[in-house]
């Protein structure tokens, strides 16, 4: 088709768009465009290879990413965005990732590319973030923002910043990808049963369950040291934390350290954690930093209570509540009350993790109401709103080319 319009999805690592951006991927096809995809596909992230992007009609290029601002590697990143762009004349280009969004939007300016689309999937800047993120990432974000024709942020915070100090021509609110509630599995109790089987977890234990990459910014850590406080007034608790990471050895030692391995379980990186959320009684989700975070989406599309940092991102999803009398001074204790769980203020507060935790545990009534209210709750966050309002996006950017 030498006459079809050509769109660029550029990220940092290459399961970025598998994992978060195949209805925009859906969305640009169904307008008309040709799809190609400029990432590292030797560090596929989000699983172990590409093999979700067969079957796309995605056309890959290979972008020799790093993550890190400071390596001399950008340059060639640069070089290699440049011909790409030269050679193949792009219509659109929609970016992601930090590193993914400031090598296409120099390199989109160099080669008079475009319009050119951001997605900030959650600044490094931001309020209770290192002095130094502010001086190395504020400035760079806000200095690229005049090579930018639509900025997308998605998480209020995000977004007010944006719309006061940056300078796209566009700047909106779009929460995330959104979640697509026929993915839902119907599962019955026998099907649960035999999931657990499946996984070697106990049948007669409550669960707890952790979704995320095992790095320093997913604090793991605080988890298991909130349950070795807890272990002893509910023993029939038991983790589960499925993801993969730098950091697997050091929290296996960390769980042998505590005593816990009868109540923890690593069953690695998930293609099917949408059948194991209904297997558990409670998400913990104790990230120091988020965007708008889909593992928390999912769990509450699922049904189940959170006990979450209070962070951007999170704090989009959860609902605070005014006021739960079944606890004392929840403030003094860290704990913020939402009508479907607890945020806890300090993300690193290990006795707050654990009061939040045991809370839910010890009165089921009210773990029943935080059920109900997550999964209406997650209803707001529809993959057929967003959809609509980035096919929007689309249409209005692709008129001013």
């Amino acid at each position: 088709m030498p006459d079809s319009k050509k769109a660029l999805l550029v990220t940092t690592v290459s399961g970025f768009v598998p994992q978060f951006e195949m209805n925009n991927v859906r969305l640009l096809q169904s307008m008309g465009y040709e799809v190609h995809y400029a990432a590292n596909y030797n560090t596929p992230s989000y699983g172990n290879d590409n093999h979700r992007l067969d079957g796309t009609g995605i056309i890959r290029h290979q972008i020799d990413f790093v993550r890190s601002p400071f390596k001399a590697a950008n340059f060639n990143v640069y070089r290699q965005l440049c011909s790409l762009m030269r050679a193949e004349h792009f219509d659109l280009v929609h970016c992601h990732t930090p590193m993914g969004g400031v090598m296409a939007r120099l390199a989109a300016h160099a080669t008079a590319t475009g319009p050119i689309i951001y997605t900030a999937h959650g600044f490094h800047f931001f309020k209770g973030a290192a002095p130094a993120n502010w001086l190395c990432y504020y400035p760079m974000e806000r200095f690229l923002s005049r090579f930018t024709d639509q900025q997308i942020c998605i998480n209020q915070e995000d977004f007010a910043c944006a719309s006061k100090q940056f300078h796209a021509r566009y700047i909106d609110y779009i929460p995330g990808a959104g979640f697509d509630f026929r993915r839902l599995p119907h599962m019955t109790a026998e099907d649960i049963q035999l999931k657990k089987q499946a996984l070697g977890l106990p049948l007669n234990h409550r669960i707890l369950l952790s979704s995320g990459e095992f790095i320093k910014r997913k604090n793991h850590e605080t988890a298991l040291r909130a349950i070795a406080k807890i272990v002893s007034e509910f023993p029939d608790i038991h983790y589960v934390i499925c993801g993969h990471g730098q950091l697997q050895d050091y929290l296996q030692q960390l769980v042998k350290d505590l005593g816990l391995e009868n109540h923890v379980s690593f069953p690695g990186y998930r293609q099917d954690i949408l059948e194991i959320y209904p297997c558990a009684d409670i998400f913990v989700f104790p990230s120091f930093q988020e965007g708008l975070p889909m593992a928390l989406l999912e769990a509450m599309a699922s049904g189940l209570p959170v006990v979450c940092s209070d962070i951007r991102g999170s704090r989009d999803l959860m609902e605070p509540e005014v006021q739960n009398s079944q606890i004392v001074n929840p403030q003094s204790a860290g704990l913020q009350p939402c009508k479907g769980g607890y945020m806890i203020s300090k993300a690193n507060d290990v006795n707050a993790y654990a009061e939040a935790i045991a809370q839910i545990l010890r009165n089921p009534v009210s773990m029943d109401s935080m059920k109900q209210a997550n999964a209406l709750r997650a209803r707001q966050f529809s993959r057929e709103q967003v959809s609509a309002r980035m096919e929007k996006i689309y249409q209005r950017i692709s008129h001013k080319k």
